[in-house]
């Protein structure tokens, strides 16, 4: 049985100002649960007990429209800070690739510091020279120096004393013995 109470709040446009109150029919109930309740502790409910119901269930669906608002919230602020990660590899990865076609005339090692440099007709290419060893008999603009990254990936050198700093606190984690123990039960775990 659904009563309909009128609840002097105003409410959202599209439930009219009504709050839809469900309640419980004494034939739809089992026997069992008739059991359960003790008949001289239940007292008849009144019209005031009705709409206190009714502002119970008004305030329940704020509550939940409220979380629901603010998980959405949390997701969307998640999904932005997702989109600007993107960005920022798809970034890198065009200036990786730009810096890969560079003209060179030896071998790229992973792990060596390589300087860049263009030439007056747009031309760049690298070199292990950097403006310091040339001096001033530098032959072209310097662009600037770029480490090889384990996996092929250039760190501009103004970024190069971060990522040492990431790479050393990531390393720091994962000796810690709570990780080896992890890895280790992981490992194991697998086995059986």
């Amino acid at each position: 049985m659904t009563m309909e109470v009128e609840v002097q709040e105003e409410r959202h446009a599209e439930d009219g100002g009504r709050a839809a109150v469900v309640m419980v029919q004494a034939d739809d109930v089992s026997e069992a649960c008739k059991q359960m309740v003790n008949p001289k502790v239940v007292r008849i409910a009144g019209q005031y007990d009705l709409v206190n119901l009714a502002h119970q269930v008004q305030n329940s669906d704020r509550f939940i429209r409220a979380t629901a608002g603010g998980k959405l919230q949390q997701i969307a602020t998640q999904i932005r800070f997702l989109q600007q990660q993107a960005r920022e590899v798809l970034e890198q990865a065009k200036r990786d690739a730009q810096l890969h076609h560079a003209a060179c005339n030896f071998q790229k090692r992973p792990g060596q510091l390589y300087h860049l440099y263009e030439k007056p007709d747009g031309q760049t290419y690298f070199s292990m020279l950097s403006p310091s060893d040339w001096g001033a008999s530098q032959p072209h603009h310097h662009v600037g120096s770029f480490h090889l990254e384990m996996d092929m990936s250039w760190t501009p050198i103004e970024e190069l004393e971060h990522r040492s700093r990431e790479l050393k606190a990531i390393e720091r984690v994962l000796d810690s013995q709570n990780v080896r123990d992890a890895i280790s039960y992981t490992m194991g775990s697998d086995e059986s």
